[in-house]
Formats: structure tokens, C-alpha cells, sequence
């Protein structure tokens, strides 16, 4: 077999370079539709939580709103500031798609399915996923708007804060997969899902996936870590000067990357194709698989943005700083010794179990805390006379 063919033979038998076009092509049209459905998906689920209907005119149940509202986006004029820089702005948008098209092209969705196998495939992806930083730079640079520059100052500055304990909670997962990986296949996204063939990674390092999820958000941008893209203190965030196409690409990119976020989430954590049963049934049940976790994953993304109010700019990186960045290190401190020393694999699950509770500890204490003063002084009690 030929070493550029790395999901198998090239599909149709045609060459290896028309066979990786033919894939991605494939890959952007299930995203593109995938996404659509994210966007109804999230605006049904929300408006249940909250006691409404969503979407219901366009279509049976409002199933075609997303498709509406895309043939209009498609359709309004694309207007760029006078101060704006022209290729600065107009490019933005395809600097922050291309990164979250590139990790998608490296994830499994099946055994053998996917468009290419890398054997560095998880370093791959948080490597790639860095290069979206500057994106979200070029369109607040790129705007000529103040509130465009802020947004998109906060946004690199939090998703730089947040890839740190991202990483180190990725390189756990890596130590315990090269214990037993055989030769340099520790980071290759197939064989970690290989592996969780008897039980998922989950079990044996649950804080490590409490910290992914929770800088996952971070890196996404959602709810309590929407504060780039905050309405009511920012505007709109670095996109605000964007309209139509344009300003859908945004759109399409923040919900593409928070597919492709739950589906190397699932990879990494939840089994993957692998568990359980994958290789036993077939290629139908492994995609069942992947797709199940990661809209399970979504579904809780959705949960928490209905649930938990946003951050202050200080309490967001205080919590990177002086919570999950030292949790983290402690989980790659422990690994290592029980790794190294062959102590049994229960310890895994039992010192990665304790950070798990003490981190939810400190999330629920911290949010049951009553603040005592504010960032513009003392708050003071005011009697409201009852009549």
C-alpha cells in the first residue's frame, strides 16, 4: 500500500490526489449540513429549556429555517468599512475556517473512515487548531473598530490562556496511551480509540476530560467563556463589521469547530468508534458511535449555556490560572509516577477521580460565594419599603 493512502484504498480507484479532493468535498458538504441542523438544533434545544417553541414557520417544524436564513445571508450585500484594511478583512474569515477544516480531515469518524490518517494526529490537532488565533486577530486588526480590535484582543488572549491546560489535559491522555501503544503510534487518533477497546480514557482520567471540556468552551467561544463575542459589553466581538457571506463563514466556523471539538473529544475520551463493540459489529455501529457521542457532547454544550451566567474577564483567567493550569500539572505529575513505577491502573482512575471532585468542589463553592465587592467598589444593602 502506497504511504499517502492512509484510510485505506483511494475510493472509486482513482488517484491518490483526486481520491483526497473527492474526500474533502464530501467532508465540507456533511459539514456544511451538519452545521445548518446545529444552528436549528441549538435554537430548539434552547427554547425548550426556556419554555418556548423555536424555529416553527420555515418547514415542518421549522426543519428548512436554517436553509432560509443561509440563501439570505447568501443574498445580502457585503459591506466593508472605509477604515478597514481591504485584504486584511476580506481574508479573516478564510484564516479562521481553514484551521477547523484541517483538524477535520485528520479525525475518524469510522475505521478507516475519514480522508487522512496521521501518525501524529492528535498533536496535529491542537498544533493546527493555534493557527485560528490569527483569524480572529486579522478581523478585529483589520476593522478599523475599536470594539472589533477589543474583541479580538480578548479572544487570543483567552484562547492562549486556555490552550495551555487544553494541552497538558491532551498530553495526559498521551502518556497513558503510550503505555500501551506499541511502537510511536501514542498519538495517532486510531490507534487511541483502538485502545479503549475494554473501557474509554474517561475512566481512567476523568479530570483530564473535565479539563478538555471546560477550555474547550474556552476555545469556542461559548457560554461562560463567551466573552469576546459579548453583545452587551463588546458589541458584537471582532466580527461586528462583518455582514452576509462573509459574516456567515464566522457563524460556520464556530459551529464546524465545535463539531470537530466534540468528535476528537469523543476520540479521545469516549471510545472513539472502538468502544463499545466497534470492531465486533461493523463500520455502521462505529459511525453510530462517533456521531452519538459528539452530539452528545454538543447537547451538553447547549445544556451549559443555558445554565451558567457569564464570566467576568478576571474571573476567566483567574480560573485558567490558579485552578486548571496547576490541576493539570498535577494530573501529568501523577501519571508519570504511576506510569513510570508500573504501580497498578486503578490508581489512574483514583487520583484522576479525587482532582475530578476537587475541581467540581471548587467550581461550586466559587459560584455559591458571595461576592463582597464589586470591580467599581463595595456593594450596600438597600432597604426596599414594603407596602
Amino acid at each position: 500500500m502506497s504511504p499517502y493512502v492512509a484510510f485505506g484504498d483511494p475510493i472509486f480507484g482513482i488517484w491518490n490526489w483526486l481520491d483526497v479532493v473527492v474526500r474533502t468535498v464530501l467532508l465540507v458538504t456533511v459539514m456544511t449540513v451538519v452545521v445548518m441542523y446545529l444552528i436549528y438544533g441549538e435554537r430548539k434545544v434552547v427554547a425548550r429549556m426556556q419554555q418556548r417553541l423555536g424555529p416553527m414557520r420555515t418547514g415542518p417544524y421549522g426543519l428548512w429555517q436554517s436553509f432560509a436564513d443561509a440563501i439570505k445571508l447568501v443574498g445580502k450585500e457585503d459591506i466593508r468599512p472605509t477604515g478597514a484594511d481591504r485584504w486584511v478583512f476580506e481574508s479573516a474569515p478564510f484564516a479562521t475556517f481553514i484551521p477547523v477544516l484541517m483538524v477535520l480531515v485528520t479525525l475518524p469518524f469510522a475505521e478507516n473512515w475519514g480522508v487522512r490518517n496521521l501518525a501524529l494526529g492528535m498533536f496535529f490537532v491542537f498544533a493546527v487548531l493555534g493557527l485560528n488565533i490569527v483569524g480572529i486577530m486579522m478581523a478585529g486588526l483589520g476593522s478599523g473598530n475599536k470594539y472589533a480590535l477589543l474583541g479580538g484582543v480578548r479572544a487570543a488572549a483567552q484562547m492562549i490562556s486556555y490552550e495551555i491546560p487544553l494541552v497538558l489535559s491532551l498530553l495526559a491522555v498521551a502518556m497513558v496511551a503510550g503505555a500501551h501503544a506499541t511502537g510511536d503510534n501514542a498519538l495517532n487518533l486510531n490507534v487511541i480509540s483502538t485502545l479503549q477497546e475494554d473501557r474509554p480514557f474517561i475512566v481512567l482520567q476523568p479530570l483530564a476530560f473535565l479539563i478538555f471540556f471546560t477550555a474547550m468552551l474556552s476555545e469556542l467561544h461559548r457560554a461562560p467563556f463567551d466573552i469576546p463575542v459579548a453583545e452587551s459589553e463588546i458589541v458584537g466581538g471582532y466580527f461586528v463589521e462583518y455582514s452576509g457571506i462573509r459574516w456567515s463563514m464566522f457563524q460556520l466556523t464556530e459551529y464546524a469547530a465545535m463539531w470537530a471539538f466534540s468528535i476528537f473529544g469523543s476520540i479521545v475520551f469516549l471510545g472513539g468508534w472502538e468502544w463499545p463493540g466497534g470492531q465486533d459489529i461493523g463500520w455502521g455501529w462505529q459511525l453510530a458511535l462517533t456521531l452519538g457521542k459528539s452530539f452528545f457532547l454538543i447537547l451538553v454544550i447547549f445544556w451549559v449555556r443555558t445554565t451558567v451566567p457569564r464570566l467576568r474577564i478576571d474571573q476567566l483567567m483567574n480560573f485558567c490560572w490558579k485552578v486548571l493550569l496547576p490541576m493539570s500539572i498535577v494530573q501529568i505529575i501523577a501519571n508519570g509516577f504511576i506510569l513510570v513505577y508500573e504501580w497498578p491502573e486503578e490508581l489512574l482512575t483514583v487520583t484522576s477521580g479525587i482532582g475530578a471532585v476537587v475541581l467540581i468542589a471548587i467550581i461550586i463553592t466559587r459560584a455559591l460565594r458571595r461576592p463582597k465587592q464589586s470591580l467599581v467598589g463595595a456593594y450596600r444593602q438597600v432597604q426596599v419599603p414594603v407596602r
